[in-house]
């Protein structure tokens, strides 16, 4: 009886003592589109008009406007093909031109529909500007450091540093320890490289050289079989699960930052590798301009998320261990192209 006694006021203790005392709270994790909301404005860098490329196609059924803005890449990357494309944009060489190609799960092409079309039934091919370059296969890659780009090899090894910091704290007396490491972790474990990181808000991979990666959305540069590399004139974007293997076949060039769902919603191509063989299933391509050929107050304005902030690598650290309320269990990785860097629309003044 006495036992019974003695053991209630403990037995009451416990029944009012509230659950919070017991167990500490959960930290919570801001979500990947929280961190790239909260970025400071200086953490933005601007995307010169200069280096966008302004593709207008014709109007949808319900008359709506299809705008396709594409970001082209910053040198020391695919400068050869790039150049050429400024030139075919200048000469409006993609105007009356069409989208001939639509693969699912792969790709989406553009330009003359006479090109290395075997069921488009054109006989001719629509002429070329003048002063376009042929750009060899070594340029697909750059090498490690080349003159005047050592930020490439910095901001490579940066980002993964901030990145995974823990790995830093355990005993590496050096960055180059540290990216060591991430080599042979599985954070920075790649199928088709021996890392990856990010130059200048671009992805890209590294073997002996670095090149740009094929992710969702990336733009390219149709080539017929080698050594030819393709002059620029067609191109297409990716629309479906990253195409790595095609990582140094072809030449990347830059990547669509608005309106992609003008193009991965279209039909599926029915002929081979998902040409239109019916001609009434192309859409035409009303223009292609550079930004700086549009009137001032037209030029598209954009920024993306600095690939070298504090901001980016919490994003990036988030977007590899998702921990906000949905999630029952981080990954513990990510591929490059799951991360793909932040990028907005900024409001004209």
């Amino acid at each position: 009886m006495r036992k019974n006694i003695l053991i209630a006021p403990f037995a009451a203790l416990f029944t009012l003592t509230p659950l919070s005392a017991q167990e500490p709270p959960k930290q919570e994790y801001p979500s990947p589109n929280a961190i790239v909301d909260a970025a400071p404005a200086n953490d933005w860098q601007a995307i010169a008009a200069s280096d966008l490329l302004v593709m207008d196609l014709a109007p949808d059924a319900k008359g709506e406007a299809r705008r396709v803005v594409i970001q082209l890449m910053p040198p020391p990357f695919s400068q050869g093909w790039i150049g050429n494309i400024r030139k075919l944009a200048a000469a409006k060489f993609w105007d009356g031109t069409s989208i001939n190609r639509v693969q699912d799960n792969y790709v989406v092409q553009w330009g003359d529909a006479g090109y290395d079309n075997p069921e488009s039934g054109e006989t001719e091919q629509k002429a070329l500007p003048e002063g376009l370059v042929e750009v060899p296969e070594s340029e697909y890659v750059i090498a490690n450091k080349p003159e005047g780009s050592g930020r490439i090899w910095r901001s490579y090894r940066k980002f993964w540093f901030n990145v995974d910091s823990v790995l830093a704290s355990r005993g590496a007396a050096t960055i180059d320890e540290v990216h060591n490491r991430l080599v042979v972790n599985s954070f920075n474990r790649d199928s088709y490289s021996v890392g990856f990181g990010f130059y200048s808000g671009w992805p890209v991979a590294r073997r002996r050289n670095f090149w740009p990666v094929h992710c969702y959305g990336m733009v390219g540069v149709g080539r017929n079989l080698s050594p030819n590399t393709g002059s620029g004139a067609e191109l297409y974007t990716v629309i479906g699960h990253a195409p790595r293997h095609l990582d140094r076949n072809i030449a990347v060039v830059g990547r669509i930052i608005e309106g992609i769902e003008h193009l991965s919603s279209l039909p599926r191509g029915k002929g081979q590798l998902g040409f239109y063989a019916d001609p009434k299933k192309r859409v035409p391509i009303q223009s292609v301009r550079l930004g700086t050929a549009l009137p001032a107050t037209e030029q598209p304005q954009f920024e993306y998320l600095s690939t070298d902030s504090k901001a980016f690598a919490q994003y990036a650290d988030a977007r590899a261990n998702r921990r906000d309320p949905f999630f029952i269990k981080p990954a513990g990785g990510a591929d490059i192209c799951n991360i793909p860097v932040p990028v907005r629309r900024v409001k004209a003044e």
